[in-house]
C-alpha cells in the first residue's frame, strides 16, 4: 500500500466495515486522524498513557481498553531513593474504560481502588489521579500539562487494510502541579518538568513486539524531546521517530536500531538511526519496571528500563543537540494479544 506524506486536514481512520482509510495513511503535526474504530470484535486496542517527570521522580497513569479487558494503572518512581510503587485495576471487556476518538477529549475512570480523570481541551489537559492505598501510602496527583503551542506526531502504521495502528506521541510538554505519595510531596514546575503522551488506537496483529524510547531535556535553553520506536513498524514504510525542539516537530524518515543485551537489560543500550546521522545515543538504565500478564492465549511481558541518555540528536534543520544525562526510558515488549 502507498504511504502518504503530511496530513493537513481532519480525516477518519476507518471506512466501511472497519477497514483502514487510505486517506489516513501518513503523518501530521496535530492529531488530525479521528480514531473511529468499529467492527473487529475483541481485537481493538485503545489507550491513553501519560508520564510526567523531573529530575526527582517519574509519575505515570494509563487508561487502556483491549476490548476483552480494560486496565488502568499508575506507577511512581523516586529517582534518588529508588522507591517504586505500581497499582492497577482490571475490568472485564473494558468496562468503565471508555476512550474517545482524539486526545483533545476528556475521559475518566473510577473504582474503589483508583480514580483517574484526564480533563482535556485544545489548550491543556489536567491529570487527576487518586490511589487511596499503596505500600508507600496514598497517591494524589493534580498535574496540568500545556499543549496548545506544542506540535505532536500522529502517524498511522499499516500492516494491512485490516490490521493497523494510529499513534499520537507528544514529548517535552511543559507540566506543573503536585504529586503526593504518602507523606512526601513532589512539585512539578514548567521550568524543569516534562510530560509525554502516548495515544494509541488500532487493530493489532496477534503476535507483536516493539521497542519504545523517549526522553525530554534542556539543551542550551532549548527544550528537546525525543520519541523513537522499533520492531513494530518494521516493513510498513513508516515509523514514529521524531525530535521535538521547543514544541516544533521534526519528523525523522530513518528507522531506528535498538541494540541491547536481552539477558542483561542493565547493560548500556545503543540506539541510532539506521540510514542517517540524526540519532546516536547510549542509554544507561538504573531501574527496571516489569509488567507481565498471562491469560494462556493472551499474554504480555514488558520491560521498561528507566535511565539516562547521552550522545547527540539532530533535527531536520541539521541543528545538533548534545545530550548529557537526560532521564527517560527504553522498553522491550513482547505480546500475544
Amino acid at each position: 500500500m502507498k504511504i502518504g506524506g503530511e496530513i493537513t486536514q481532519s480525516v477518519d481512520l476507518c471506512v466501511g466495515w472497519g477497514r483502514l482509510n487510505p486517506n489516513a495513511l501518513g503523518w501530521s503535526r496535530r492529531p488530525l486522524v479521528r480514531a473511529n474504530l468499529k467492527d473487529h470484535f475483541l481485537r481493538k486496542k485503545k489507550w491513553n498513557y501519560w508520564a510526567v517527570a523531573n529530575r526527582n521522580c517519574l509519575f505515570s497513569v494509563t487508561v487502556c481498553n483491549l476490548d476483552y479487558l480494560g486496565t488502568v494503572f499508575a506507577y511512581f518512581l523516586d529517582f534518588n531513593s529508588k522507591d517504586f510503587v505500581e497499582e492497577s485495576v482490571t475490568t472485564p471487556f473494558g468496562k468503565g474504560c471508555s476512550l474517545p476518538q482524539t486526545p483533545y477529549e476528556s475521559l475518566s475512570f473510577e473504582s474503589k481502588k483508583m480514580r483517574v480523570r484526564f480533563e482535556a481541551d485544545h489548550e491543556k489537559v489536567i491529570i487527576s489521579t487518586t490511589v487511596p492505598y499503596t505500600r508507600l501510602g496514598r497517591i494524589d496527583a493534580q498535574i496540568k500539562v500545556y499543549w496548545a503551542d506544542h506540535e505532536s506526531l500522529t502517524v498511522v502504521v499499516p500492516w494491512s487494510w485490516r490490521r493497523f495502528q494510529l499513534t499520537t506521541k507528544c514529548v517535552g510538554l511543559p507540566a506543573e502541579g503536585t504529586l503526593l505519595v504518602g507523606n512526601r510531596i513532589y512539585e512539578f514546575n514548567v521550568s524543569d518538568s516534562f510530560a509525554t503522551l502516548d495515544f494509541g488506537r488500532g487493530v493489532w496483529k496477534y503476535i507483536t513486539s516493539w521497542n519504545w524510547s523517549s526522553f525530554s531535556t534542556t539543551v542550551k535553553d532549548r527544550v528537546v524531546g525525543v520519541n523513537l520506536g522499533g520492531k513494530w513498524t518494521d516493513g510498513t514504510g513508516t515509523n514514529e521517530n521524531a525530535v521535538f525542539v521547543d514544541g516544533k516537530l521534526h519528523k525523522l524518515n530513518s528507522d531506528v536500531v535498538f541494540e541491547y543485551d536481552k539477558k542483561d537489560l542493565f547493560k548500556p543500550w545503543h540506539i541510532y538511526t539506521k540510514s542517517s546521522d540524526e540519532i546516536e545515543l547510549e542509554f544507561q538504565p538504573f531501574f527496571e519496571r516489569i509488567a507481565r500478564s498471562n491469560f494462556v492465549l493472551i499474554s504480555s511481558e514488558m520491560h521498561q528500563m528507566i535511565g539516562k541518555f547521552k550522545g547527540f540528536v539532530r533535527d531536520t534543520d541539521r541543528n545538533l543537540y548534545i545530550i548529557e544525562d537526560a532521564i527517560g526510558w527504553a522498553e522491550d515488549h513482547e505480546a500475544r494479544w
